[in-house]
Protein backbone atom coordinates (compact mmCIF):
# COMPACT_ATOMS: atom_id res chain seq x y z
CA UNK A 1 0.00 0.00 0.00
CA UNK A 2 0.95 3.63 -0.46
CA UNK A 3 0.26 5.98 2.45
CA UNK A 4 -0.35 9.66 1.80
CA UNK A 5 0.73 12.59 3.92
CA UNK A 6 -0.68 16.03 3.14
CA UNK A 7 -1.70 19.38 4.61
CA UNK A 8 -5.29 20.19 5.54
CA UNK A 9 -5.06 23.97 5.63
CA UNK A 10 -3.48 26.63 3.40
CA UNK A 11 -0.03 25.03 3.51
CA UNK A 12 2.90 25.46 5.91
CA UNK A 13 1.43 22.88 8.30
CA UNK A 14 4.76 21.18 9.07
CA UNK A 15 4.71 18.32 6.57
CA UNK A 16 8.50 18.12 6.26
CA UNK A 17 9.02 17.25 9.93
CA UNK A 18 6.38 14.52 9.92
CA UNK A 19 7.68 12.93 6.71
CA UNK A 20 11.12 12.86 8.30
CA UNK A 21 9.69 11.27 11.45
CA UNK A 22 7.61 8.67 9.60
CA UNK A 23 10.25 7.93 6.96
CA UNK A 24 11.98 5.04 8.83
CA UNK A 25 8.74 3.03 8.41
CA UNK A 26 8.99 3.29 4.62
CA UNK A 27 11.34 2.19 1.88
CA UNK A 28 10.23 4.89 -0.60
CA UNK A 29 9.21 8.55 -0.15
CA UNK A 30 7.74 10.29 -3.20
CA UNK A 31 6.65 13.88 -3.91
CA UNK A 32 3.50 13.89 -6.06
CA UNK A 33 2.79 17.56 -6.94
CA UNK A 34 3.87 21.18 -6.53
CA UNK A 35 7.26 22.69 -7.17
CA UNK A 36 9.80 25.10 -5.70
CA UNK A 37 7.01 27.17 -4.15
CA UNK A 38 6.91 24.48 -1.43
CA UNK A 39 9.14 24.81 1.62
CA UNK A 40 9.38 21.75 3.87
CA UNK A 41 11.40 22.59 6.98
CA UNK A 42 13.25 19.93 8.96
CA UNK A 43 15.08 20.57 12.25
CA UNK A 44 17.32 18.00 13.91
CA UNK A 45 20.66 17.79 15.72
CA UNK A 46 20.68 21.57 16.02
CA UNK A 47 20.37 22.08 12.25
CA UNK A 48 17.53 23.62 10.25
CA UNK A 49 17.10 22.67 6.60
CA UNK A 50 14.45 23.68 4.06
CA UNK A 51 13.60 21.42 1.09
CA UNK A 52 11.66 22.76 -1.88
CA UNK A 53 11.43 19.98 -4.47
CA UNK A 54 13.36 17.07 -3.03
CA UNK A 55 11.32 14.60 -0.90
CA UNK A 56 11.73 14.93 2.85
CA UNK A 57 13.01 11.37 3.17
CA UNK A 58 16.33 12.42 1.66
CA UNK A 59 18.11 12.59 5.03
CA UNK A 60 17.56 8.84 5.50
CA UNK A 61 20.25 7.25 3.33
CA UNK A 62 18.49 3.87 3.17
CA UNK A 63 15.29 5.33 1.64
CA UNK A 64 14.60 5.72 -2.07
CA UNK A 65 13.29 9.22 -2.83
CA UNK A 66 11.27 9.96 -5.96
CA UNK A 67 10.22 13.25 -7.55
CA UNK A 68 7.00 12.22 -9.28
CA UNK A 69 5.48 13.17 -12.60
CA UNK A 70 3.00 15.56 -10.95
CA UNK A 71 5.84 17.85 -9.80
CA UNK A 72 7.04 20.88 -11.79
CA UNK A 73 10.81 20.93 -11.44
CA UNK A 74 13.08 23.96 -11.61
CA UNK A 75 16.60 22.71 -12.51
CA UNK A 76 18.21 25.85 -11.05
CA UNK A 77 16.49 25.40 -7.68
CA UNK A 78 17.19 21.67 -7.82
CA UNK A 79 20.94 22.26 -8.21
CA UNK A 80 20.94 24.74 -5.32
CA UNK A 81 19.14 22.20 -3.14
CA UNK A 82 21.62 19.48 -3.99
CA UNK A 83 24.56 21.81 -3.33
CA UNK A 84 23.09 22.73 0.06
CA UNK A 85 22.84 19.02 0.96
CA UNK A 86 26.51 18.33 0.16
CA UNK A 87 27.63 18.88 3.77
CA UNK A 88 25.51 15.93 4.92
CA UNK A 89 27.43 13.44 2.73
CA UNK A 90 24.27 11.72 1.52
CA UNK A 91 24.28 9.25 -1.43
CA UNK A 92 22.10 11.58 -3.48
CA UNK A 93 22.74 10.19 -6.95
CA UNK A 94 21.94 6.73 -5.61
CA UNK A 95 18.77 7.35 -3.59
CA UNK A 96 17.06 10.10 -5.59
CA UNK A 97 15.09 9.48 -8.78
CA UNK A 98 13.32 12.05 -10.98
CA UNK A 99 10.34 11.19 -13.14
CA UNK A 100 10.96 11.76 -16.83
CA UNK A 101 7.36 12.93 -17.05
CA UNK A 102 7.81 15.75 -14.51
CA UNK A 103 7.41 19.17 -16.14
CA UNK A 104 10.35 21.58 -16.30
CA UNK A 105 10.26 25.21 -15.23
CA UNK A 106 12.26 27.31 -17.69
CA UNK A 107 13.46 30.88 -16.97
CA UNK A 108 10.67 32.52 -18.97
CA UNK A 109 8.08 30.76 -16.81
CA UNK A 110 9.26 32.88 -13.89
CA UNK A 111 9.04 36.01 -16.02
CA UNK A 112 5.53 35.11 -17.14
CA UNK A 113 4.55 34.60 -13.51
CA UNK A 114 5.72 38.13 -12.68
CA UNK A 115 4.05 39.60 -15.77
CA UNK A 116 0.70 37.97 -14.97
CA UNK A 117 0.78 39.19 -11.37
CA UNK A 118 1.74 42.68 -12.51
CA UNK A 119 -1.19 42.75 -14.93
CA UNK A 120 -3.66 41.73 -12.19
CA UNK A 121 -2.84 44.76 -10.06
CA UNK A 122 -4.87 44.74 -6.85
CA UNK A 123 -6.47 41.41 -7.87
CA UNK A 124 -3.17 39.52 -7.79
CA UNK A 125 -3.35 36.08 -6.18
CA UNK A 126 -0.08 36.35 -4.25
CA UNK A 127 2.00 34.03 -6.41
CA UNK A 128 5.46 33.09 -5.15
CA UNK A 129 6.73 34.05 -8.65
CA UNK A 130 8.54 30.72 -9.02
CA UNK A 131 6.97 30.01 -12.42
CA UNK A 132 4.68 27.28 -11.11
CA UNK A 133 1.40 28.45 -12.68
CA UNK A 134 2.80 29.14 -16.16
CA UNK A 135 4.52 25.74 -16.17
CA UNK A 136 1.27 23.94 -15.34
CA UNK A 137 -0.44 26.07 -18.01
CA UNK A 138 2.02 24.82 -20.62
CA UNK A 139 1.52 21.26 -19.39
CA UNK A 140 -2.25 21.52 -19.88
CA UNK A 141 -1.73 23.25 -23.24
CA UNK A 142 0.45 20.28 -24.27
CA UNK A 143 3.41 22.47 -25.18
CA UNK A 144 5.60 22.20 -22.09
CA UNK A 145 8.98 20.57 -21.59
CA UNK A 146 9.49 17.49 -19.42
CA UNK A 147 12.51 16.10 -17.64
CA UNK A 148 12.87 13.33 -20.21
CA UNK A 149 13.32 15.97 -22.93
CA UNK A 150 16.71 17.06 -21.54
CA UNK A 151 18.40 13.92 -22.88
CA UNK A 152 16.78 14.30 -26.31
CA UNK A 153 18.90 15.62 -29.21
CA UNK A 154 15.92 17.87 -29.97
CA UNK A 155 15.92 19.54 -26.55
CA UNK A 156 17.43 22.82 -27.76
CA UNK A 157 14.83 23.09 -30.53
CA UNK A 158 11.96 22.31 -28.15
CA UNK A 159 13.27 24.85 -25.68
CA UNK A 160 13.63 27.51 -28.37
CA UNK A 161 10.06 27.04 -29.64
CA UNK A 162 8.59 27.26 -26.14
CA UNK A 163 10.57 30.37 -25.21
CA UNK A 164 9.59 32.05 -28.48
CA UNK A 165 5.93 31.64 -27.49
CA UNK A 166 6.68 33.04 -24.05
CA UNK A 167 8.44 36.10 -25.49
CA UNK A 168 5.35 37.00 -27.50
CA UNK A 169 3.23 37.01 -24.34
CA UNK A 170 5.84 38.99 -22.41
CA UNK A 171 5.98 41.61 -25.15
CA UNK A 172 2.19 41.84 -25.21
CA UNK A 173 2.35 42.59 -21.47
CA UNK A 174 5.11 45.19 -21.97
CA UNK A 175 7.40 43.14 -19.76
CA UNK A 176 11.14 43.69 -20.18
CA UNK A 177 12.89 40.32 -20.37
CA UNK A 178 15.96 41.16 -22.45
CA UNK A 179 18.01 42.42 -19.51
CA UNK A 180 17.59 39.33 -17.32
CA UNK A 181 16.99 36.35 -19.62
CA UNK A 182 20.55 35.72 -20.93
CA UNK A 183 22.03 35.25 -17.44
CA UNK A 184 19.05 33.18 -16.32
CA UNK A 185 19.41 30.91 -19.37
CA UNK A 186 23.11 30.40 -18.71
CA UNK A 187 22.33 29.28 -15.18
CA UNK A 188 19.43 27.14 -16.43
CA UNK A 189 21.42 25.15 -18.99
CA UNK A 190 24.24 24.56 -16.50
CA UNK A 191 21.68 23.21 -14.04
CA UNK A 192 20.16 20.96 -16.71
CA UNK A 193 23.57 19.41 -17.35
CA UNK A 194 24.03 18.96 -13.61
CA UNK A 195 20.65 17.22 -13.35
CA UNK A 196 21.66 14.55 -15.89
CA UNK A 197 23.88 12.81 -13.35
CA UNK A 198 20.77 11.71 -11.45
CA UNK A 199 18.50 8.82 -12.26
CA UNK A 200 15.84 10.07 -14.71
CA UNK A 201 13.27 7.28 -14.72
CA UNK A 202 9.75 6.24 -15.61
CA UNK A 203 8.85 6.62 -11.95
CA UNK A 204 5.37 5.11 -12.30
CA UNK A 205 7.06 1.78 -13.04
CA UNK A 206 9.50 2.23 -10.17
CA UNK A 207 6.68 2.93 -7.71
CA UNK A 208 4.42 0.11 -8.87
CA UNK A 209 7.36 -2.31 -8.90
CA UNK A 210 8.03 -1.29 -5.30
CA UNK A 211 4.38 -1.94 -4.43
CA UNK A 212 4.50 -5.36 -6.09
CA UNK A 213 7.64 -6.17 -4.08
CA UNK A 214 5.83 -5.35 -0.85
CA UNK A 215 7.79 -2.20 -0.08
CA UNK A 216 6.05 0.58 1.83
CA UNK A 217 5.69 3.96 0.11
CA UNK A 218 4.91 7.36 1.59
CA UNK A 219 3.49 9.95 -0.82
CA UNK A 220 4.36 13.48 0.23
CA UNK A 221 2.16 16.41 -0.78
CA UNK A 222 3.04 20.09 -1.00
CA UNK A 223 1.02 23.22 -0.15
CA UNK A 224 -2.34 22.46 1.52
CA UNK A 225 -5.78 21.07 0.71
CA UNK A 226 -7.42 24.51 0.83
CA UNK A 227 -5.12 25.54 -2.02
CA UNK A 228 -6.27 22.67 -4.26
CA UNK A 229 -7.05 23.79 -7.80
CA UNK A 230 -10.53 22.25 -7.72
CA UNK A 231 -11.52 22.33 -4.05
CA UNK A 232 -9.55 25.26 -2.63
CA UNK A 233 -10.51 28.93 -2.23
CA UNK A 234 -10.56 29.53 -5.99
CA UNK A 235 -9.06 31.53 -7.67
CA UNK A 236 -6.63 32.05 -4.78
CA UNK A 237 -5.24 28.54 -5.14
CA UNK A 238 -2.17 26.76 -6.44
CA UNK A 239 -2.04 25.14 -9.89
CA UNK A 240 -2.17 21.48 -8.92
CA UNK A 241 -4.32 19.00 -7.01
CA UNK A 242 -2.98 19.01 -3.47
CA UNK A 243 -5.47 16.42 -2.18
CA UNK A 244 -5.09 12.65 -1.84
CA UNK A 245 -6.45 12.14 -5.35
CA UNK A 246 -3.42 14.03 -6.63
CA UNK A 247 -1.17 11.25 -5.33
CA UNK A 248 -2.72 8.86 -7.85
CA UNK A 249 -2.27 11.12 -10.87
CA UNK A 250 1.00 12.60 -9.62
CA UNK A 251 2.69 9.23 -9.14
CA UNK A 252 0.82 6.85 -11.43
CA UNK A 253 -0.79 4.60 -8.82
CA UNK A 254 -4.31 3.18 -8.72
CA UNK A 255 -6.76 4.47 -6.06
CA UNK A 256 -7.06 0.98 -4.55
CA UNK A 257 -3.39 1.17 -3.57
CA UNK A 258 -3.99 4.07 -1.15
CA UNK A 259 -3.78 3.05 2.51
CA UNK A 260 -3.46 5.50 5.40
CA UNK A 261 -4.04 9.19 4.75
CA UNK A 262 -2.26 11.37 7.30
CA UNK A 263 -3.81 14.85 7.48
CA UNK A 264 -1.62 17.53 9.04
CA UNK A 265 -2.95 20.72 10.59
CA UNK A 266 -1.70 23.42 12.92
CA UNK A 267 -3.35 24.14 16.26
CA UNK A 268 -4.25 27.46 14.61
CA UNK A 269 -4.41 28.66 10.97
CA UNK A 270 -2.04 30.54 8.68
CA UNK A 271 -2.12 31.67 5.10
CA UNK A 272 0.46 33.24 2.76
CA UNK A 273 -0.54 35.67 0.03
CA UNK A 274 -3.98 36.84 -0.97
CA UNK A 275 -7.31 35.07 -0.60
CA UNK A 276 -10.12 34.55 1.91
CA UNK A 277 -9.29 33.66 5.50
CA UNK A 278 -12.40 33.61 7.75
CA UNK A 279 -10.59 33.38 11.11
CA UNK A 280 -7.76 35.81 10.33
CA UNK A 281 -6.66 37.99 13.25
CA UNK A 282 -5.54 41.46 12.18
CA UNK A 283 -4.67 42.46 15.72
CA UNK A 284 -2.13 41.96 18.48
CA UNK A 285 -3.18 38.33 18.93
CA UNK A 286 -2.49 37.57 15.27
CA UNK A 287 0.90 39.24 15.48
CA UNK A 288 1.68 37.33 18.67
CA UNK A 289 0.93 34.01 16.95
CA UNK A 290 3.12 35.07 14.02
CA UNK A 291 6.10 35.88 16.24
CA UNK A 292 5.71 32.88 18.57
CA UNK A 293 5.33 30.52 15.61
CA UNK A 294 8.03 32.10 13.43
CA UNK A 295 5.36 32.35 10.78
CA UNK A 296 7.40 33.57 7.84
CA UNK A 297 7.48 31.70 4.54
CA UNK A 298 10.23 29.06 4.29
CA UNK A 299 10.48 29.74 0.55
CA UNK A 300 9.59 33.43 0.25
CA UNK A 301 10.23 34.83 3.72
CA UNK A 302 6.87 36.60 3.57
CA UNK A 303 5.01 37.05 6.87
CA UNK A 304 2.10 34.64 7.12
CA UNK A 305 -1.39 35.76 8.01
CA UNK A 306 -2.49 34.14 11.27
CA UNK A 307 -5.81 33.22 12.86
CA UNK A 308 -7.64 30.71 15.03
CA UNK A 309 -8.36 27.11 14.04
CA UNK A 310 -11.24 26.81 11.54
CA UNK A 311 -13.20 23.57 12.05
CA UNK A 312 -15.63 23.90 9.08
CA UNK A 313 -12.62 24.26 6.77
CA UNK A 314 -10.79 21.41 8.53
CA UNK A 315 -13.79 19.06 8.28
CA UNK A 316 -14.05 19.86 4.57
CA UNK A 317 -10.41 19.00 3.97
CA UNK A 318 -10.77 15.76 5.96
CA UNK A 319 -13.79 14.78 3.87
CA UNK A 320 -12.29 15.35 0.41
CA UNK A 321 -9.05 13.57 1.36
CA UNK A 322 -10.50 10.56 3.18
CA UNK A 323 -8.17 11.26 6.10
CA UNK A 324 -7.64 8.31 8.45
CA UNK A 325 -5.28 9.88 11.01
CA UNK A 326 -4.69 13.45 12.12
CA UNK A 327 -1.40 15.12 12.99
CA UNK A 328 -1.55 18.37 14.99
CA UNK A 329 1.45 20.66 14.71
CA UNK A 330 2.81 23.66 16.62
CA UNK A 331 0.73 23.37 19.78
CA UNK A 332 3.75 24.89 21.53
CA UNK A 333 3.11 28.20 19.75
CA UNK A 334 0.04 28.60 21.96
CA UNK A 335 1.88 27.75 25.20
CA UNK A 336 1.64 31.26 26.63
CA UNK A 337 -1.97 32.04 25.74
CA UNK A 338 -4.54 32.37 28.53
CA UNK A 339 -7.35 31.48 26.14
CA UNK A 340 -7.58 29.52 22.87
CA UNK A 341 -10.36 30.11 20.35
CA UNK A 342 -11.74 27.62 17.81
CA UNK A 343 -14.18 28.45 15.03
CA UNK A 344 -16.97 25.85 15.22
CA UNK A 345 -19.44 27.29 12.67
CA UNK A 346 -19.99 30.12 10.22
CA UNK A 347 -22.85 32.56 10.79
CA UNK A 348 -24.50 33.14 7.44
CA UNK A 349 -26.06 36.44 6.25
CA UNK A 350 -29.56 35.16 7.12
CA UNK A 351 -28.49 34.44 10.70
CA UNK A 352 -28.33 30.65 10.35
CA UNK A 353 -25.30 28.62 11.40
CA UNK A 354 -23.41 26.39 8.97
CA UNK A 355 -20.54 23.96 9.39
CA UNK A 356 -19.93 23.71 5.63
CA UNK A 357 -17.55 25.62 3.37
CA UNK A 358 -19.43 28.04 1.06
CA UNK A 359 -19.03 27.62 -2.70
CA UNK A 360 -17.59 31.13 -3.05
CA UNK A 361 -15.64 31.82 0.11
CA UNK A 362 -14.37 35.10 -1.33
CA UNK A 363 -17.73 36.85 -1.57
CA UNK A 364 -19.52 34.91 1.17
CA UNK A 365 -20.54 37.26 3.98
CA UNK A 366 -19.82 34.92 6.86
CA UNK A 367 -18.89 35.50 10.48
CA UNK A 368 -16.93 32.87 12.42
CA UNK A 369 -18.56 31.55 15.59
CA UNK A 370 -16.00 30.69 18.26
CA UNK A 371 -15.73 28.38 21.24
CA UNK A 372 -13.19 29.24 23.92
CA UNK A 373 -10.77 26.88 25.67
CA UNK A 374 -8.48 27.53 28.61
CA UNK A 375 -4.82 27.82 27.66
CA UNK A 376 -2.30 25.35 29.11
CA UNK A 377 0.35 27.94 30.05
CA UNK A 378 3.05 25.26 30.13
CA UNK A 379 6.31 24.52 28.30
CA UNK A 380 5.69 21.36 26.25
CA UNK A 381 9.20 20.76 24.89
CA UNK A 382 9.83 17.77 27.18
CA UNK A 383 6.41 16.13 26.63
CA UNK A 384 6.66 12.76 24.87
CA UNK A 385 3.56 10.94 26.16
CA UNK A 386 -0.10 11.94 26.12
CA UNK A 387 -0.12 11.68 29.92
CA UNK A 388 2.64 14.33 30.00
CA UNK A 389 0.30 16.94 28.55
CA UNK A 390 -1.42 19.47 30.81
CA UNK A 391 -5.13 18.86 31.38
CA UNK A 392 -6.10 21.94 29.35
CA UNK A 393 -4.29 20.69 26.25
CA UNK A 394 -5.67 17.18 26.73
CA UNK A 395 -9.19 18.67 26.83
CA UNK A 396 -8.49 20.65 23.63
CA UNK A 397 -7.23 17.52 21.85
CA UNK A 398 -10.17 15.41 23.07
CA UNK A 399 -12.68 18.01 21.85
CA UNK A 400 -11.09 18.09 18.39
CA UNK A 401 -11.06 14.30 18.12
CA UNK A 402 -14.70 14.10 19.12
CA UNK A 403 -15.93 16.82 16.79
CA UNK A 404 -13.78 15.67 13.85
CA UNK A 405 -14.45 11.98 14.53
CA UNK A 406 -10.82 11.06 13.91
CA UNK A 407 -7.83 10.22 16.10
CA UNK A 408 -5.01 12.75 16.51
CA UNK A 409 -2.15 10.29 16.33
CA UNK A 410 0.74 12.76 16.53
CA UNK A 411 1.10 16.03 18.42
CA UNK A 412 4.17 18.17 17.74
CA UNK A 413 5.48 20.11 20.73
CA UNK A 414 8.47 21.94 19.17
CA UNK A 415 10.25 22.13 15.78
CA UNK A 416 12.82 19.39 16.56
CA UNK A 417 12.16 15.94 15.06
CA UNK A 418 12.26 14.36 18.53
CA UNK A 419 9.64 16.70 20.03
CA UNK A 420 6.58 14.63 19.21
CA UNK A 421 3.86 12.86 21.14
CA UNK A 422 2.85 9.66 19.33
CA UNK A 423 -0.43 8.14 20.43
CA UNK A 424 -0.78 4.60 19.14
CA UNK A 425 -4.04 2.72 18.71
CA UNK A 426 -6.24 5.72 19.51
CA UNK A 427 -9.90 4.74 19.19
CA UNK A 428 -12.53 7.39 18.44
Amino acid sequence: MIDVLLGLQWGDEGKGKIVDVLAPQYQVVARFQGGPNAGHTLEFDGFKHVLHQIPSGIFRSDIQNIIGNGVVLDPITFKKEIDALAKYNLPLTKNLQISRKASIIVPTHRLLDAAYEQAKGESKIGSTLRGIGPTYQDKVARQGLRVGDVISPKFADKYGKLVALHKIILEQNNFDYASVLPQAEEEFFAAVEFMKQFSLTDSEYAINDALNDGRKILAEGAQGSLLDLDFGSYPFVTSSNTTAAGACTGLGVAPRQIGEVYGIFKAYCTRVGSGPFPTELNDETGERIRQEGREFGATTGRPRRCGWLDLPALRYAIMINGVTQLVMMKVDVLNSFDEIQVCTHYKMPDGTLSDQMPYDLIDADITPVYRSFAGWKTDLSAARMFDDMPAELAAYVSYLEETLNLPISFISTSPDREALIHRQAVQI
